[in-house]
């Protein structure tokens, strides 16, 4: 199936671990000295996609190994005097550009399975 998928499988998939961490960063704005978390996309869907070549059984484990290894501090540009460094506006912004990400990546798969079953079907 990951073949079928292609690219687009795997980047989903990371694009929803980069979804979790801006909604984490987004819980824990009021969080005494928490770091504003982020994930190299790029990083981590390249080593996803070149630990995937051992097999499909690696699948998952590549992709979180992937993306964990991908995490990032995220600088800011103003820390609170608690010492959390997460900026509200800014990780609503990136939350709401990375679910318009997602959502576009999930069309891509909708299109490869819709088209399968059409495939199948003889629609």
């Amino acid at each position: 199936m990951a073949d079928f998928l292609g690219i687009h499988g795997t980047a989903l998939a990371v694009r929803e671990q980069r979804l979790q961490l801006l909604a984490a960063n987004i819980a824990n704005a009021d969080t005494p000295h928490y770091k504003a978390q982020d994930l190299d996309f790029n990083g981590a869907l390249n080593a996803a996609l070149a630990a995937q070549r051992g097999g499909p059984l690696e699948q998952g484990n590549a992709i979180s190994t992937a993306a964990t290894n991908a995490h990032f501090l995220r600088p800011s540009s103003q820390p609170s005097l608690d010492g959390n460094t997460v900026d509200g506006d800014r990780e609503n912004a990136a939350f709401a550009q990375a679910s318009l990400e997602y959502r576009a990546s999930l069309s891509f798969v909708e299109a490869k399975v819709r088209g399968m079953l059409t495939a199948i079907t003889g629609q």
